[in-house]
């Protein structure tokens, strides 16, 4: 696996612990993995995966400054994070 697999691979994990659930999560973990920019794959992801049955959700766990600082800290654009909880069903 190379450095950008695991960087990705990663920061689904912390997702997750964030209390995030994501359907069709080994499709989100194949097409970042086969990404060359996978944080632009996974904006796309948010923005229009729900076409290929790919969801995000948060849950009661979920807390906004745990999701601000995930994604500062793998360098997301500033706007990517509020995007995403923007995406949340529920």
């Amino acid at each position: 696996m190379i450095a950008n697999q695991q960087e990705s691979a990663q920061f689904i994990q912390s997702l997750k612990r964030a209390g995030i659930l994501i359907g069709n999560e080994q499709e989100v973990i194949e097409r970042l993995g086969e990404a060359r920019e996978w944080r632009y794959a996974f904006t796309t992801l948010v923005n229009h995966g729900k076409s290929i049955g790919i969801w995000f959700s948060a849950t009661a766990r979920t807390r906004s400054i745990q999701l601000k600082r995930l994604f500062a800290r793998y360098n997301f654009p500033g706007n990517a994070e509020a995007a995403f909880e923007a995406c949340l069903q529920g």
